[in-house]
């Protein structure tokens, strides 16, 4: 048996006498690291963040159109496949997916149910409504091998009011009903440009919704809006809900989500002295007062993040998506749809929160909530090593919240400044470093809060009461 791992050791497969020690802040090099331990190490980071260098074809300096674009792509968090397309590396995942599950606690939190439709659709349906034509080029259109017509679905009305309306009629007693996804969508786009924030796949939540009045389609309107509201609350993104023009979803009133943002594709009105806000598309050429109480309208730009349509009858009409009402009688559903672009949520909030050079995340949603930086290898402080595994270890115990959410950055051949400059880019709210008070009669940890810019001192308790009421979803 020895003489067979030795074998296998001469052979590159297995550093034997490494795995015989105890796997301590230094991986074996084979995935053997202390088990539970998140090793920055082994993550898959393919970006070289210490380097500057070509990042391929979107890459060049010329396309590099704005600050979340050009600092996803450097930190490594996307990777370009095809114009408006991407991979989402995995830090960017785990974002996502953190997203995804504040979005969900909203959704339910007002009597959403989610499901989950085909992204091809029939293109019978579209020409049902008649959108087969009005979408015009920002279809991703496709025929199977039985010549049938099909589309890659940018937005589901359709779709879900087939569904409905094949159910049979509902009670009244069933409605109001609430129907929510979160897929990748696909649009057309033209030109796709600032990462994720305009591209050709993306994720979205789009929520249906089917009441028995008007009355009651409205009040549904605004519960689905104000919970947009707490989402964005909850994110710490400052936003605007703007009145919007219905487009081609239709529809008989809309408003719009936008984080006000330079590089924002949006113009907005907003007026100083009431609540009044509007997309310029809405308001008349050369409006110069607001319509409500004649103050002065400004105009600032936006990213679009959200979108919210009363539809009425619109689509329920077409494909007779009927309930049947307490005197036994069929009646028409009225309708809503409401739209957040997950991605681009991504995206605008890395835009409006991150400095030119690093990346701050909404605190709910970083990769990591802590990236602790142990001493250089050489250094007088890799004496104190074991103090820094074991505020690692500690930290799961002490603060269960941040279980999966702490990082060790284990390559201490690099320098803490490296490290630091690394964890920087990649926006950790917290990152703890074993500097030269690690090596004090009570040892003390440089704590950096990169979302404020501020340094504390704090020994291993201390830390482990300061992260004590973070909050991670």
């Amino acid at each position: 048996m020895m003489e067979m791992l030795l074998r296998q050791c001469s052979k590159g497969f297995l550093h034997f006498t490494a795995c015989l020690q105890p796997c301590r802040l230094q991986h074996c090099g084979q995935g053997h690291g202390r088990p539970g331990r998140l090793l920055v190490s082994r993550l898959f980071q393919p970006a070289n963040l210490r380097e500057e260098r070509e990042l391929g074809v979107e890459g060049r300096q010329g396309e590099l159109t704005c600050r979340s674009q050009r600092l996803m792509l450097r930190a490594g968090l996307i990777h370009p496949a095809s114009p408006g397309c991407y991979y989402y590396l995995p830090h960017t995942l785990r974002a996502v997916e953190k997203l995804v599950r504040v979005i969900d606690q909203e959704m339910r939190a007002i009597g959403g149910q989610k499901l989950n439709m085909p992204s091809l659709c029939a293109a019978d349906l579209w020409k049902r409504s008649e959108r087969w034509d009005l979408m015009g080029k920002e279809l991703f259109r496709l025929r199977d091998r039985h010549n049938g017509e099909y589309c890659l679905g940018p937005t589901h009305e359709e779709a879900v009011t087939e569904l409905i309306a094949s159910l049979g009629s509902l009670s009244y007693r069933q409605l109001p009903l609430l129907l929510y996804q979160i897929t990748r969508k696909f649009r057309d786009e033209p030109k796709p440009r600032f990462g994720l924030l305009r591209g050709r796949e993306f994720y979205m939540k789009d929520m249906y919704t089917f009441d028995v009045s008007e009355e009651a389609a409205r009040q549904t309107y605004d519960t689905v809006c104000q919970a947009y509201c707490h989402l964005f609350e909850r994110l710490g993104l400052s936003f605007v809900k703007v009145r919007a023009d219905t487009g081609s979803i239709g529809g008989k009133l809309s408003h719009e989500f936008q984080l006000p943002a330079d590089i924002g594709e949006d113009r907005l009105l907003i007026c100083a002295n009431c609540s009044f806000s509007a997309n310029v598309e809405t308001v008349q050429a050369g409006e110069a007062d607001c319509p409500e109480c004649h103050g002065k309208l400004t105009e600032t730009k936006g990213i679009e993040v959200g979108h919210t349509f009363y539809l009425g009858t619109k689509y329920s009409s077409i494909f007779s998506a009927s309930y049947n009402t307490p005197q036994n009688k069929p009646a028409v559903m009225e309708m809503g749809c409401f739209g957040l672009g997950v991605t681009r949520i991504l995206a605008a909030s890395i835009e409006v929160l991150s400095t030119e050079d690093s990346i701050r995340w909404p605190a709910l949603l970083a990769p990591y909530q802590v990236c602790i930086l142990p001493p250089k290898k050489g250094s007088k402080e890799e004496e104190a090593a074991g103090l820094v595994e074991a505020l690692y270890d500690g930290l799961g115990e002490a603060v269960p919240a941040l279980r999966g959410e702490v990082l060790l950055d284990d390559r201490t051949q690099l320098t803490i400044g490296k490290r630091l400059k690394d964890a920087s880019r990649l926006g950790y709210p917290y990152v703890i470093v074993a500097g030269r008070r690690i090596l004090e009669d009570q040892p003390h940890f440089e704590v950096c809060c990169q979302n404020t810019g501020k340094t504390v001192f704090l020994t291993r308790e201390g830390i482990f009461d300061f992260l004590s009421n973070i909050q991670t979803g």
